[in-house]
């Protein structure tokens, strides 16, 4: 699964939508879902407010040792931060690496060409 999602605030709610419903044909159990779905929003979240368009969803089933694997593609990082972010309060921010950290196995960065860069993180379900 690989959609182009709008870079915009919006994206975060279509992008939990879409990975419940492939959680669900994948058969991942509310618990191991609810967490996947967490990482998603996080994820989406900073793209939205810390990157360039585009913005691709991946995720991956890993049967060796029932991973699944989510994949946010971005246009590398943007010049300013977006309005979503500026408009809320300091204490709003700053905990969704914390919360990624907590339930993912690892997670990382990687950079493409074109200035595209993906940030993933590998969840044990």
């Amino acid at each position: 699964m690989s959609p182009c999602l709008a870079h915009r605030p919006e994206s975060v709610g279509l992008a939990r939508r879409l990975a419940r419903s492939v959680l669900r044909d994948w058969r991942i159990d509310e618990s191991a879902a609810a967490s996947v779905l967490l990482v998603v929003s996080e994820l989406v979240t900073n793209a939205v407010q810390y990157a360039r368009p585009p913005l691709y969803l991946r995720l991956c089933r890993e049967t060796a040792g029932l991973q699944v694997l989510v994949g946010i593609t971005d246009g590398g990082r943007a010049a300013r931060t977006g309005t979503w972010a500026a408009s809320c309060a300091a204490e709003e921010h700053g905990r969704g690496m914390s919360i990624i950290d907590a339930l993912a196995t690892c997670y990382g960065s990687r950079s493409h060409g074109l200035g595209l860069t993906t940030h993933w993180a590998r969840l044990a379900v």
